[in-house]
């Protein structure tokens, strides 16, 4: 199984961002079911963090659309990777709201808040975790 993680920057006002993280959470569940993908979102102070699992060829057309949506920038990808089991298996496309447990993480890599441009590749599977670990109980 194939992972690609990417952070990016939001393109949308304030007014703009709860529309479009519908839309794009939407949009995601339709695509990933269709082509047996599954992953988590998490949006916080402007930034996106997105991992997707799944076939890679797949991952890699979804990915092509991703660079083109206007509603973010900045797209920085984390090393791919082959994986055994897919995090994230629950989930077409788990959102994970903004969570305090989130920023203390990052804190604890010695950012200040949720940083994810400052993530290294050997972060990845650690925050992961901690994605999947949040609201768990919402399938």
């Amino acid at each position: 199984m194939f992972q690609l993680c990417y952070v990016s920057t939001s393109a949308s006002s304030e007014n703009e961002i709860l529309m479009d993280l519908r839309d794009i959470l939407g949009e995601a569940r339709d695509f990933n079911v269709q082509h047996d993908i599954t992953g988590v979102l998490y949006f916080a102070d402007k930034y996106f963090f997105q991992c997707l699992e799944g076939d890679e060829d797949a991952i890699k057309i979804l990915y092509e659309k991703l660079k083109n949506d206007k509603r973010h920038y900045e797209l920085r990808n984390f090393q791919p990777k082959t994986i055994q089991t897919a995090h994230f298996s629950k989930w077409a496309m788990k959102y994970v709201n903004r969570s305090g447990d989130v920023h203390d993480y990052f804190k604890s890599l010695g950012l200040d808040g949720f940083q994810p441009y400052e993530l290294k590749d050997e972060e990845i599977d650690h925050f992961l975790v901690k994605l999947y670990e949040l609201n768990a109980d919402q399938v």
